[in-house]
C-alpha cells in the first residue's frame, strides 16, 4: 500500500510554492513621496513670511499712485529712533553721499526711494535729503502706502 501522489492532495504544501514565482508588482507606490510634499509644503508656508526681511518701518498713507519702473532703485529707510539705513545696512548720515556714490550703478541718475516712518523725525528726514539733492542726485522719491491698504 502506497501513498498516493496525487495533484489535489493536501500534503506537499511546500512542493507547489517552490517552481512558482510572485509576480513583480507593476505599482508605484507614492505614499512617502506625497508625505515628503507635504513637509515641504508646510516647510515653506512656515519660512515664506521670514524671507521678507528689512528695516521695520511704518510708513504713511497717502492717495498717490506708485511709480512705474523696470529697475530696482536704491532704498534708504529712517526709523522711529531716527537710524538711516541704505538698503538693509544701517549707515551714520556722515556717511550717506559717499556710499550712494559707490553704489549708484547710473551715476547721478539713479532712483532713490526714502521711506521714512510715520513717527521719524522731520528734521532728519529733511537733513537727509538734503544732502542727497546736494550731492547731485535728482531722482529722489518718497515711499508711502496706499490708504486703506
Amino acid at each position: 500500500m502506497g501513498m498516493s501522489m496525487g495533484k489535489g492532495g493536501g500534503g506537499g504544501g511546500g512542493r507547489r510554492r517552490r517552481g512558482r514565482r510572485a509576480a513583480p508588482i507593476a505599482e508605484i507606490n507614492i505614499t512617502p513621496f506625497v508625505d515628503v510634499m507635504l513637509v515641504l509644503l508646510i516647510i515653506f508656508m512656515v519660512a515664506a513670511p521670514l524671507l521678507t526681511v528689512g528695516v521695520p518701518i511704518d510708513l504713511p498713507e497717502t492717495a498717490a499712485k506708485p511709480l512705474e519702473g523696470d529697475k530696482e532703485p536704491i532704498t534708504i529707510s529712517v526709523n522711529s529712533t531716527g537710524q538711516i539705513y541704505i538698503q538693509n545696512t544701517e549707515i551714520p548720515i556722515e556717511e550717506i553721499v559717499p556710499k550712494l556714490t559707490a553704489i549708484a550703478a547710473n551715476g547721478y541718475e539713479e532712483r532713490i526711494y526714502v521711506r521714512g516712518d510715520k513717527d521719524a523725525d522731520y528734521g532728519t528726514m529733511m537733513k537727509l535729503m538734503a544732502r542727497i539733492n546736494a550731492a547731485g542726485f535728482k531722482r529722489l522719491g518718497l515711499v508711502t502706502i496706499e490708504e486703506g491698504s
